[in-house]
């Protein structure tokens, strides 16, 4: 019996003690679902906060980046700026030095106009024992004005001669030759078409200078372009430089011509550029520019042709290279020559 009600009791137990555990394991169970989302939001928050940090510090960044360009263009401006300092101190000693090398005096500046005549006028270096007779004739010159009319009548004189110079200038520019043209042997170095005219050519020529000269030239119906390129020519370099389509040409090559046919005249074998064409009886010098006013080459050129063996002349004297030889044409004779 005993037995029986220990059973009974024992099964019983079970029974009474199964909500409550039941009760905790929910509990239990709620808490272990809830912590991992707990634990997401708290790193959400804290990558957010990471995030903000790091604009913060990006910002910083880009600020001291700013700070230290503008220090470093500061620095780069002092460093100019002494520089310059310098230089303007070295240039006012050269400017003492050359001064003191011509005489001029460094004089203090007093009230009076003699004494501002004499610091701004050099002051040539004189012997140390005339000096006191000298002084009082230049006060006694001063005062009198019949000294300044006498110093004017040499002045007319002078403006005469000038008349005269100008009268002699003019006479000389009255005798027109081939003289006048600065004529030379060149070298086309090379030659492309115009990017903005289809007859015309852009060379770059050396006539014996320090840089070549760019010269346009309307020869692409009458000369091929591959015989443009490395030939040797005879130039006009004394023109006044010309814009054509926006290229500016400062010299002429000099070809015999024809309605029909052109030709680029030939300098003797043996030329080098630089070399100057001479003619036999008409000795001189070239103008340096020829004035377009004056139509020198207007007037020189109808008496330019090439003769019955196809040399260059003016007036019968041939385009001649000293010790060299004479220009020519190809195969055009009695041609003109421009």
């Amino acid at each position: 019996m005993l037995a029986g009600l220990a059973a009974v009791k024992s099964s019983a137990l079970p029974e009474r003690v199964c909500p409550v555990s039941m009760f905790f394991a929910r509990c239990l169970f709620k808490m272990s679902s809830h912590n991992p989302l707990l634990r997401l939001e708290q790193r959400a928050a804290e990558a957010d906060q990471i995030i903000e940090y790091l604009k913060q510090q990006v910002q910083l960044l880009k600020e001291k980046a700013i700070i230290q360009a503008n220090v470093r263009e500061e620095k780069k401006l002092m460093v100019e700026n002494a520089k310059l300092k310098n230089d303007v101190e070295e240039l006012k000693k050269q400017l003492l030095e050359k001064e003191k090398k011509r005489g001029v005096r460094d004089v203090a500046m007093p009230s009076g106009e003699t004494s501002a005549e004499t610091c701004s006028k050099p002051i040539p270096p004189a012997p140390l024992g005339p000096a006191p007779s000298t002084s009082p004739a230049v006060a006694v010159q001063s005062p009198p004005p019949k000294d300044e009319g006498k110093k004017k009548k040499p002045e007319k004189k002078g403006g005469e001669k000038a008349e005269k110079k100008q009268e002699a200038s003019s006479q000389d520019d009255a005798k027109v030759d081939v003289s006048r043209l600065d004529l030379r042997v060149g070298c086309i170095i090379s030659a492309i078409k115009h990017p903005d005219a289809d007859s015309l050519y852009v060379e770059q020529v050396d006539v014996g200078e320090a840089a070549p000269r760019t010269v346009v030239s309307g020869l692409v119906k009458h000369i091929p372009l591959d015989q443009m390129q490395n030939r040797m020519a005879v130039l006009m370099c004394n023109l006044k430089p010309a814009k054509m389509r926006g290229v500016v040409s400062q010299a002429m090559v000099m070809c015999a011509s024809s309605p029909d046919k052109i030709e680029i005249l030939d300098p003797p074998s043996g030329a080098e550029p630089g070399d100057r064409i001479t003619f036999q009886g008409f000795p001189g010098e070239p103008d340096k520019e020829l004035n377009p006013k004056k139509k020198v080459w207007e007037q020189v050129q109808p008496e330019l042709c090439t003769d019955g063996q196809c040399v260059a002349t003016y007036k019968g004297a041939a385009f001649e290279v000293v010790g060299k030889g004479v220009c020519k044409a190809q195969t055009m004779s009695n041609s003109g020559i421009k």
